[in-house]
């Protein structure tokens, strides 16, 4: 395949209404399966393309091309893995903004939000991990005593990688599993989800055409239930990464533990944010951007804004004020939100919003958001926002993962730090001050994986991101992630 066909199978996707269905990629060879799912776009609420709905069979034969490539793949140099990762982010930043318009009509986003933040951010996973594993370093130490001797640490890869990518940053968070995973030396299975798979499918020809041998990357595409279930119990598959919610995690765990397998989890939240008094008023639309950022669905997204109490009626008055100004509408325009991934989260995040007034809460401004011609069916939700709510209501309770907030005042910092924590969630928070000190107080008390500082969704794929409690197992990044998809090896030689 030359970039000019790979160009060719993007267009034919933006511009076919009846595009062939898609297929799943095992051994460089694009498979189609028996079965089949409509995947809908969001924004309209009609089917537009046909997607696998893959079996155990399917996946058994995606897991057996993986286990015999490993055998040769798992001795390539890491300059050779470089150079492949390397060429793969090069091809994807040069189609940035045609996939940016497939991320937006698969998964609802605007396609102004996947041309600056998602693609962009595949490119970087792929030039961080190609860059990151050709400096790897390891610890030795030299005994003396009872015997002479040097020991060294070795990172070996695993095997088979089965990666499980959820539906909210499609190819970002595919990306953020493949690239470590190759870069450690492992050959991988992926599944994307069902909601979803587009632009994972359109990577799988971009791996074919740099040049990545048979058999390394493979990915099935189809329901979790089936496709993803016997990834997951695959004797042959020794290491699982999974990103979606804490419901489904917590399965995947469980099975994995029955035959030891290596498993990360990065998985819900329910993030707080803490306004003190002092903070800077120039930070509220970052605040409010914070809430409301890709409809919403992001893991990392503030859903329980904690205020403290003598600025509180001023926050919330300017806080709705700025969350009226958030267009929701066609995501190929310029609006700040698209639709909601699909009907049944769209009848979900409705359902919350719904139960409010029962419990005594009072929303001011937010809901269904109702459009008008070929958008008349779409799943919009406008940016919600919700008071007077208990700590134990739904709203606050729950992770929602729409556009949807709840305001709440505070007294004291300990008090504010307490209720933040009360969550089963340890995802991430934010803490909002001039004060220095109170800002690193309050961090250092959180229960969180991340905690940001008069900032949100600054990340530094240096540093360690994962969840606490039921948000995660393990963490992700340049130095975590490439020693998860290894083993670390001791080898001890005697000197003479």
């Amino acid at each position: 395949m030359s970039s000019v066909q790979f160009s060719q199978v993007i267009q034919n996707l933006i511009n076919s209404e009846t595009h062939a269905p898609l297929t799943n990629f095992i051994n460089n060879e694009f498979v189609p399966t028996a079965n089949h799912l409509d995947s809908v776009n969001p924004a309209t609420g009609k089917a537009w393309i046909k997607i696998p709905n893959s079996t155990k069979t399917d996946v058994e034969k995606a897991v057996e091309a993986a286990k015999e490539a490993f055998k040769t793949w798992k001795n390539t140099s890491v300059n050779q893995r470089s150079k492949l990762l390397q060429k793969l982010a090069d091809l994807i930043e040069e189609f940035n903004d045609d996939l940016a318009i497939l991320e937006s009509r698969d998964q609802g986003k605007t396609v102004n939000l996947a041309r600056v933040m998602d693609i962009p951010r595949c490119v970087q996973n792929f030039r961080d991990f190609a860059t990151a594993a050709k400096h790897q370093t390891s610890t030795s130490t030299i005994l003396e005593e009872p015997v002479k001797a040097i020991n060294y640490v070795k990172y070996d890869p695993i095997g088979v990688a089965g990666l499980i990518s959820p539906w909210n940053l499609p190819l970002y968070l595919l990306s953020f599993k493949i690239a470590p995973a190759l870069a450690a030396g492992n050959t991988i299975v992926c599944k994307p989800s069902e909601l979803t798979s587009v632009t994972a499918w359109v990577l799988m020809h971009a791996i074919k055409l740099v040049g990545f041998p048979p058999g390394v990357v493979n990915m099935v595409i189809g329901e979790g239930s089936s496709a993803g279930q016997s990834l997951v119990d695959h004797p042959d598959v020794p290491i699982i990464s999974f990103t979606g919610s804490t419901l489904i995690g917590k399965k995947i765990q469980e099975s994995a533990a029955k035959l030891n397998k290596k498993v990360s989890l990065e998985m819900g939240g329910k993030n707080g944010a803490i306004v003190y008094s002092d903070f800077d008023w120039n930070d509220l639309s970052t605040i409010v951007r914070s809430a409301f950022l890709n409809q919403g669905e992001i893991c990392l997204c503030t859903s329980r804004l904690f205020v403290e109490r003598n600025i509180y009626e001023e926050f919330v008055g300017k806080f709705v004020a700025e969350a009226k100004k958030y267009t929701v509408g066609d995501p190929t325009s310029n609006v700040n939100l698209g639709a909601m991934n699909s009907k049944i989260h769209f009848e979900k995040v409705k359902s919350y919003i719904e139960t409010v007034t029962e419990q005594g809460g009072k929303i001011h401004c937010g809901g269904v958001q109702l459009l008008d011609g070929e958008f008349k069916n779409g799943y919009f939700i406008a940016p919600t926002v919700i008071t007077d709510l208990a700590d134990n209501s739904k709203c606050m309770t729950d992770e929602i993962f729409g556009p949807v907030v709840c305001i709440t005042p505070f007294d004291k910092d300990d008090e504010a730090i307490e209720r933040v924590n009360s969550t089963p969630y340890g995802l991430s928070a934010t803490v909002w001050s001039r004060d220095s000190k109170r800002l690193l107080n309050t961090a250092n008390e959180l229960r969180v994986g991340t905690v940001w500082c008069n900032t949100w969704l600054t990340r530094d794929l240096g540093m360690p991101f994962g969840g606490c409690k039921q948000s995660g197992l393990g963490r992700e990044g340049v130095h975590d992630s490439l020693h998860f998809y290894a083993d670390a090896k001791t080898v001890c030689v005697k000197l003479s």
